[in-house]
């Protein structure tokens, strides 16, 4: 197509000559001279095969023909200046990423520091919500991606799911396992082995709901006790709490032993505020998962995002990593 078009110089010549009906106005324009415009007018009119203007001793008044290539050039040019300025403010603007409440807090804050110093340029401003789980609440999300306003689809999601996302640019981070954990004191308090739980308050985290065990109906602490070969019993108890943020937040506070994505986890149990009782994972079913629109894909911001979350999730101990079957820690 490129070799049956003018070049963008004669024609933006032509538009303000046109405009003007003025070679000297034109000229002074776009900083050329008169016989400049002149020649660049006649070399636009030798390619289109037409007369674009009538030349009379004190005026310039278009043909026919060109009066009816105006508007289309003018319409042409500010095309290109819209999409110019809306990429400019796209890749200068600050990028918005939403995430759900426990992996922005366990995971993505401690690191941000990293991504700063890394990408001092980037302004980046996190959002936390409990629409970034799968569930009834996440399809006002995905949504506003698909197609709500610009500054919205500008933004990225990482959601927790099972990845099914249509419409969207979908990078899957890593799946976690589920661990139990509580603070360092309940474990100096005697709970030394799985039974032990029989004894302690159980929390649960509603957002696992039959999202990680073999029944949809099943808790999360219904499926791992069955998994490490106990009774279920205890899963009917305990405290409830809406998301995983509340649910480490009483484990924390020695409330009892909650159920932990391993990863969201690992950072607490090194620093000694957290302790994993017994290592015996449950895979999840879901992922973490960076979702955007096409358009936002192609933000260096969000491709720097992207390379640094891929990055640090490569550099974090496998979730597996010394997670044994339930039949190694229970006879």
């Amino acid at each position: 197509m490129a070799d049956r078009l003018p070049s963008l110089s004669l024609l933006r010549t032509f538009e303000a000559a046109a405009r003007h009906l003025s070679f000297k106005k034109a000229a002074a324009e776009i900083c050329v001279t008169p016989a400049a415009v002149s020649q660049q007018i006649k070399a636009l009119e030798g390619f289109l095969g037409v007369a674009l203007f009538h030349r009379r001793v004190r005026a310039l008044e278009l043909t026919d023909q060109g009066a009816a290539m105006l508007p289309g050039i003018r319409q042409g040019f500010d095309c290109l200046a819209a999409a110019v300025q809306d990429t400019r403010r796209t890749a200068a603007g600050p990028l918005v990423l939403t995430a759900p409440p426990s992996f922005a807090s366990h995971w993505l804050v401690p690191r941000l520091p990293r991504f700063s110093a890394a990408h001092p340029d980037i302004e980046l401003r996190l959002a936390s919500t409990p629409d970034t789980v799968d569930g009834p609440r996440e399809a006002a999300l995905l949504d506003a991606l698909r197609n709500g306003p610009r500054e919205t689809r500008d933004g990225v999601a990482i959601l927790y799911g099972k990845g099914r996302y249509p419409g969207l640019r979908v990078v899957p981070i890593f799946a976690p396992d589920f661990v139990p954990v509580c603070a360092p004191a309940l474990v100096g308090q005697g709970l030394r082995t799985p039974d032990g739980l029989a004894h302690c308050p159980l929390i649960h985290d509603d957002t696992l709901q039959g999202a990680d065990g073999d029944g949809d109906n099943e808790t999360a602490w219904a499926a791992w006790l069955r998994r490490a070969g106990l009774d279920t019993t205890p899963a009917r108890r305990g405290p409830h709490f809406s998301n995983a943020a509340l649910a480490l937040a009483a484990a924390l506070a020695g409330q009892g032993v909650a159920l932990a994505s391993r990863p969201l986890v690992d950072d607490r149990v090194r620093a000694g505020s957290l302790a994993i009782p017994f290592d015996i994972g449950m895979p999840s079913s879901r992922a973490y998962y960076l979702v955007m629109h096409e358009h936002a894909s192609r933000r260096p911001a969000v491709t720097a995002l992207e390379r640094w979350l891929l990055t640090e999730a490569a550099s974090a101990p496998p979730s597996h990593a010394g997670s044994r079957r339930a039949q190694d820690q229970h006879p």
